[in-house]
Parts: C-alpha cells; structure tokens; sequence
C-alpha cells in the first residue's frame, strides 16, 4: 500500500497527489493491474515472449553492427 504525507503544513494537494501518481508508476502495480483485466491464453503469452526474444536478438545484432561501423 502506497502512503504519501505532507513534507509540511504548507505543501498543496497537487503537490501530494503528484508525488502518490510518481509512487503508483515507479512501484509497477498499475501495470500488473492492467495486464489482469483482461484474459490472455497461455500461447498467446508465449507468443508474446518468443517475440520479445527475437527483438532483443535483433536489436542486439543492430547495435553491434553499428559500434563495428558496418
């Protein structure tokens, strides 16, 4: 559970509610959340990971391109 109080007697609402929404984010509970509401077949997440995979792959394969000046 996420708890912000006031730094001091003076500090604004948006001020506190900007810190609690940076919480919230950084802390990942929203994404998972949002990943939950609604049903993914199980080959669907495994599709989704061997993809994930090959980008990686790609995007690794691109960057050793570009440091070797090819």
């Amino acid at each position: 559970m996420i708890i912000v109080t006031a730094k001091d007697s003076k500090e604004s609402l948006e001020n506190m509610l900007r810190r609690f929404s940076r919480k919230v984010q950084q802390s990942g509970n929203l994404m998972i959340a949002k990943q939950n509401q609604a049903f993914e077949k199980p080959i669907s997440k495994t599709e989704r990971r061997k993809k994930a995979i090959v980008r990686r792959e790609r995007k690794a394969l691109k960057m050793k391109k570009i440091k070797l000046g090819i």
